[in-house]
């Protein structure tokens, strides 16, 4: 095993515009109503507003019946797949998910998550090639989850330097698809703050809160595989190269115009 590096310290990761258990509560049992379509994305991803007596928010819906089949993942698993991302971001305490739900909503089940304005001003590309060490919390988040879509638009930094990720429904096939632009520290040793977080993790997932969360949300042969690729991780000691079997970049690349407000209002048939 590669002995851990170190690295400057990372501050904690800003509340929310809700704090998350307001958020999570205000996503669940909160009303939807729809405003608009994101017409870049793949998937029927709804613009909503959730109100919850005083309090409401913007969100993203994803219904289940919006989901375009893939050859590569079992029909009506993103929205789950989701949830189970935002369990795993929670459980890191990083924070790199906003808050995410599984509920029932006007095209019936489907994940909710809480919608987060991003500080435009930032260069993307710039920050996708970055050493930051907030988007290599990212990078080990997403080997973690097996993420096969990580695209420099599905990063979303705010003002504080945090970052967050969106959209991890092709995450947690039990086969190795990473797939993302975040490779600058393939082959390097894990940060010293990473390997802790991965041996509470492989601690949580084997006899934890988040192992029983994960066996609500995925097949058992993914949460065991889950737990094989955080054991890997501890093993190497190093942040994962690209696979000789699977592509290493998401294709096509997604502008950030996904998140950054191009809604359709027209109507969507139920």
């Amino acid at each position: 095993m590669t002995a851990p590096e170190s690295e400057p310290a990372v501050k904690p990761a800003p509340p929310p515009p809700v704090h998350d258990e307001e958020a999570l509560t205000l996503l669940r049992d909160g009303t939807l109503e729809v405003a608009g379509r994101l017409v870049e994305a793949t998937n029927m991803t709804l613009y909503c507003s959730v109100k919850l007596g005083s309090r409401s928010a913007a969100c993203v819906y994803k219904p289940v019946r919006g989901e375009r089949p893939l050859w590569d993942f079992p029909d009506g698993t993103l929205a789950a797949r989701e949830v189970a991302a935002f369990e795993v971001s929670q459980a890191t305490g990083w924070r790199v998910v906003p808050p995410t739900v599984y509920r029932d909503g006007p095209f019936g089940p489907g994940m909710c998550q809480l919608w987060i304005d991003t500080e435009r001003e930032i260069d993307l590309m710039r920050l996708v090639k970055s050493r930051n060490p907030v988007v290599r919390r990212m990078a080990v988040f997403d080997a973690v989850v097996n993420n096969a879509d990580r695209k420099g638009g599905h990063l979303l930094p705010l003002p504080t330097g945090h970052v967050y990720g969106v959209d991890h429904g092709v995450c947690f096939s039990v086969e190795d698809k990473l797939r993302t632009v975040l490779w600058q520290w393939r082959g390097k040793p894990l940060a010293r703050e990473a390997v802790a977080v991965l041996a509470k993790l492989e601690r949580d997932i084997e006899s934890g809160d988040l192992g029983r969360k994960l066996r609500e949300l995925l097949t058992l042969a993914e949460v065991e595989a889950t737990w094989q690729r955080v054991r890997r991780l501890l093993d190497t000691g190093v942040h994962p190269y690209p696979s000789e079997g699977w592509p290493a970049i998401p294709w096509p690349p997604r502008s950030r115009a996904i998140r950054a407000g191009l809604l359709a209002f027209a109507p969507c048939a139920r």
